[in-house]
């Protein structure tokens, strides 16, 4: 016997309910039918995935099998979803998969552009991390993917979109943003500072050794701009984030921190529709952004 799909599904159900009869309801499937699959598939592995007959603690085993399986579902629903606009998009069809902080500029753009040069044209967008965007690609999801960071991939050009400069983002009346003089890395490290993935592209060891201590990561950037917005908490980003942060946040540039943001534009060589995937990135090339700012 083989491990199907569905039985990764139920088991999946089974461990994030954690009863037979909530399952059921939810995959709608009799409780028999949950018990049987489950029961198949520890037959299978030739080991129990919970503890004890009541289903509401996941075995040692069962543990790595949820996170495993879980990860595996949501990425068979999505290519399922993929493939079905696929076959819907008589027109043709573009996926871009973008870090959050450029598909805010330039997402509503490039569907006004695209869409009006191709009517009908089908867009799948999504924002998503640098390590997201560069999975998307390799696994044939996405055809234009922008991302921090130069990372070389096989059947995919890269080529420099933009830089933009590290700098802090805090509330808009706390004392760094509000004195005269602009803050340095001690300062903006010597209170409450939130770290973030993208603090992992910044190269200058003295802002290296300080952000080692730091207690708290939120890799969210809504989370963490929501985070910085009381007032209580500080980070460092690029300065692109200016274009969506709320009146009551606001950037300043670190007076010791020269670092930039290297942006990066990613395009598949074997996309589905090449003419618009053509298209759609010479559109984005000719988008060029400095300091948050399109010019």
């Amino acid at each position: 016997m083989t491990i199907k799909i569905e039985m990764l599904r139920c088991f999946c159900s089974v461990a994030q309910t954690g009863n037979l009869a909530e399952a059921a309801d939810r995959l709608g499937r009799t409780q028999s039918a949950v018990s049987m699959t489950l029961k198949q598939l520890e037959d299978h592995l030739g080991k129990k995935l919970f503890e004890g007959e009541r289903k509401n603690r996941l075995s040692t085993l069962g543990e790595q099998v949820f996170e495993m399986a879980l990860k595996q579902t949501r990425q068979f629903d999505q290519t399922v979803q993929s493939i079905e606009v696929a076959a819907d998009a008589a027109h043709g069809m573009i996926r871009i998969v973008s870090v959050p902080s450029v598909a805010a500029l330039l997402f509503p753009s490039i569907l006004e552009h695209m869409t009006s040069l191709f009517p009908g044209i089908k867009a799948e967008l999504r924002d998503t991390d640098t390590q997201q965007v560069l999975d998307a690609l390799t696994e044939g999801k996405a055809d234009i993917g922008i991302a921090s960071g130069y990372h070389p991939l096989n059947g995919v050009k890269v080529m420099p979109l933009f830089e933009d400069a590290f700098g802090l983002v805090c509330a808009s009346d706390h004392p760094l943003i509000t004195r005269p003089e602009p803050p340095s890395i001690d300062d903006v490290v010597a209170g409450t500072f939130v770290r973030n993935a993208l603090c992992d592209l910044i190269q200058t060891p003295r802002f290296l050794s300080a952000i080692e201590t730091a207690d708290v990561t939120i890799h969210n950037t809504h989370s963490l701009i929501t985070m910085v917005q009381t007032g209580d908490w500080v980070t460092v980003l690029p300065q692109t984030v200016i274009q969506f942060l709320p009146e009551s946040t606001a950037f300043r540039a670190i007076s010791d921190l020269p670092d930039k943001r290297q942006v990066y534009l990613y395009v598949s060589e074997r996309p589905r529709f090449k003419d618009l995937t053509d298209v759609c990135s010479t559109f984005i090339q000719s988008h060029k952004i400095s300091s948050g700012l399109e010019s």
